[in-house]
């Protein structure tokens, strides 16, 4: 269980929230050079970037976008970087490839292992998974793991809570569990629950960014529409920068 009002608070005047990214290295560019010039507008203000996880599969460049992501690491501005459920699929591939391969495959996957150079053989056997795993295992770079390792559930800013699948309302605020934060899709979706705070967050796919009292929603299905939007919030309210 996770209490999401201790999630870490972040100090900032002004938060850029990046939606799912899905191997589309080339958006990323775009929206960074973007988010850049938004910020050397605005001059003297704190910035902070969040990113809202499910930066691999489905897209070409899974694995240039992690590096990528990497080389923020030490700059500024800011940069949190939160933990999406392909990222945690990945993982428990790592961990188990029996187990968590075929769905890991099914929902994108396969791009990933082919941008790190691991060949998905046509008709996969049992004993592929273990391989794959394996290659896999040796290619990826020691700074990936670092990265995947050092994801977060969520984080707090002002009255917003960021997370990249949603809240279950049907459990205390005390009381969530981290597979919810990755995973969810209904009943949050649907639910007017009031938390205390605006959910934002990614994972689910809408053709426009969903802005609701309680939730806003910023999946705009980048890896297949060219649209990768980011969420600006400052003192001015809100608004979007978006590539495409």
């Amino acid at each position: 269980m996770i209490d999401v009002t201790q999630l870490p608070h972040e100090e900032a005047d002004t938060i850029y929230v990046i939606g799912d990214i899905h191997g589309r290295l080339d958006l990323l560019d775009q929206i960074e050079a973007a988010m850049a010039e938004d910020i050397a507008r605005a001059d003297g203000i704190r910035p902070l970037i969040c990113y809202l996880g499910d930066y691999i599969d489905r897209g070409p460049h899974s694995a240039q976008v992690i590096d990528r992501l990497c080389s923020y690491a030490d700059d500024a501005p800011a940069r949190i970087f939160l933990k999406g459920n392909h990222e945690d699929r990945m993982i428990g591939f790592l961990a188990d490839p029996v187990a968590n391969g075929p769905a890991w495959l099914q929902y994108g996957g396969c791009a990933a292992l082919e941008s790190y150079g691991v060949v998905v053989p046509a008709d996969l056997a049992d004993a592929d998974w273990n391989a794959m795993r394996d290659r896999l295992a040796a290619l990826v770079p020691d700074r990936h793991r670092h990265f995947l390792s050092a994801l977060r559930l969520g984080m707090r800013w002002g009255d917003y809570l960021m997370v990249h699948a949603g809240l279950d309302p049907e459990r205390a605020l005390a009381a969530q569990r981290p597979h919810d934060l990755m995973w969810i899709r209904e009943p949050f979706l649907s639910s007017e629950q009031a938390w205390g705070f605006r959910v934002v967050h990614g994972h689910v796919i809408s053709e426009t960014p969903v802005f609701r009292a309680n939730r806003i929603g910023i999946d705009t299905g980048a890896y297949h529409s060219g649209c990768l939007t980011c969420l600006v919030i400052d003192a001015g309210g809100e608004r979007l920068i978006q590539t495409g």
